[in-house]
């Protein structure tokens, strides 16, 4: 009977220490674990999509207007016509373009690519 009673307080003392033990092993989290900082540096976010008629473009501000919103252009902006680099200056008021931009701490919108034309379907 001592011996059984002896076996028993020993597996209950495991049975709390088991927890205690697992939580040790927990490390906290640090900044660097975060979804932000886990992301690849290479990997580039996504912007916001856009797509309309060019209803204006100012070359000294360096904005595209697609309907009400204005897109800024920046130096990292890439444009492309025929899936071949293009300028600012290539695209004129009434064309179809469309692309990414992303939001600055300013609240405006950053072109990331603009593809100016319609959409082409690939051919394989």
């Amino acid at each position: 009977m001592k011996k059984n009673l002896a076996l028993y307080a020993l597996v209950a003392a495991a049975l709390i220490a088991v927890p205690t033990v697992i939580r040790a092993e927990d490390k906290p989290v640090a900044k660097t674990d975060t979804a932000e900082a886990a992301a690849p540096a290479g990997k580039k976010q996504h912007g916001l999509p856009f797509h309309g008629k060019v209803t204006a473009v100012d070359s000294t501000a360096m904005t595209v207007t697609v309907g009400t919103k204005t897109y800024n252009i920046t130096a990292d902006t890439k444009i492309t016509k025929d899936r071949k680099p293009a300028t600012l200056a290539d695209i004129t008021a009434g064309e179809n373009i469309g692309g990414f931009a992303k939001k600055d701490d300013a609240g405006k919108l950053n072109a990331t690519t603009i593809n100016i034309g319609k959409k082409v379907k690939k051919t394989e």
